[in-house]
């Protein structure tokens, strides 16, 4: 018998510290891809929250003909939902060694890596979480046709982002500073 290894989702999804308190490598993952493309840490995790609620293993819903289902409606899969077509871009641009879109390490480097597009491409600031998640959402061309504009559903969605990642910079000062700190070899100054 095989069993399938999925890190199980938060237990408490709407506090920033309670997340990386359960998973703090998360923090450290989040941190990295931070300082590699410049979004913000507690973006990234409303991105993932948005896109799979912290499952690992995470899929658009099957579409059904009658009663037979006829294939899921994207490629997109994993904790940021990256669909094929720019996850492959992804891979040769960073190298494809061992990434997987299950794995939240790649999953927020990957965010870090499309967000540091975006901004390039069309000027949006990395600390806007609500454009960047309707350029995510609707790919680059998308964005710029402005199709976010004819699904009222997605700017909906789009302002909930906003709100859990401003929720999640208020609460994530409160644990930041242990996060960065709680390895025996990590003392100040060396954790800031």
């Amino acid at each position: 018998m095989m069993v399938a290894c999925a890190t199980v989702p938060p237990k408490e999804q709407g506090n920033i510290c309670r997340i990386f308190d359960q998973y703090p490598k998360w923090f450290d993952y989040a941190q990295d891809s931070q300082k590699e493309w410049g979004t913000p840490k507690h973006i990234l995790m409303a991105f993932v929250k948005q896109e799979s609620s912290f499952r690992s293993h995470a899929k658009p819903p099957f579409k059904w003909f009658l009663f037979v289902p006829i294939g899921r409606g994207s490629s997109a899969k994993g904790y940021a939902q990256a669909q094929n077509p720019v996850w492959s871009e992804y891979e040769s641009e960073r190298g494809a060694l061992f990434r997987n879109r299950t794995d939240m390490e790649d999953a927020l480097d990957f965010i870090g890596w499309y967000n540091h597009r975006t901004h390039t491409r069309l000027g949006i600031s990395k600390w806007n979480a609500k454009e960047l998640y309707l350029a995510y959402h609707e790919g680059h061309g998308g964005y710029k046709r402005g199709n976010q504009h004819k699904k009222p559903g997605l700017l909906s969605v789009s302002d909930k982002v906003a709100r859990v990642a401003a929720k999640f910079a208020t609460q994530l000062p409160a644990c930041e500073q242990r996060l960065r700190c709680r390895s025996w070899y990590k003392v100040w100054p060396l954790c800031q």
